[in-house]
């Protein structure tokens, strides 16, 4: 069941590659892929559950699929001592900012939410 699922998902990636291969669009397949499976579960032809497994399986396994990247680092000792300071500086910053925008966005919804859940509460004592 996990392979299958595992394989609709390469289908898609496969679909969006091909999309973005032959109509030149300037994002690339694994954002149209995405796209795409999005625009597949909201019209409902695909169902979350349908893939859950194997989507699940695949993130517990994500960091196996970083190691050939980063063994691969290894070839560019030169670029690293040039330019190591410099990748680190723009790793950590750009990780500092996605922390604190995805903080930022979940404290809006969150507050958004509950004036949501205190207006309707409202309604209901009203009613």
């Amino acid at each position: 069941m996990t392979l299958s699922q595992i394989a609709v998902l390469a289908l898609i990636w496969f679909i969006a590659d091909f999309l973005v291969r032959e109509f030149h669009l300037p994002i690339p397949a694994n954002l149209t892929g995405m796209l795409l499976l999005l625009a597949l579960v909201f019209s409902n032809i695909v169902k979350v559950d349908w893939l859950r497994r194997g989507a699940t399986w695949l993130l517990a396994e994500m960091l196996l699929f970083f190691v050939p990247a980063v063994v691969a680092v290894v070839n560019y000792q030169d670029l690293m001592i040039q330019e190591g300071l410099r990748i680190m500086v723009v790793l950590i910053v750009s990780t500092i900012v996605v922390i604190a925008s995805t903080a930022w966005v979940v404290d809006k919804l969150y507050r958004f939410e509950l004036k949501l859940a205190r207006r309707k509460s409202n309604q209901l004592r009203r009613a």
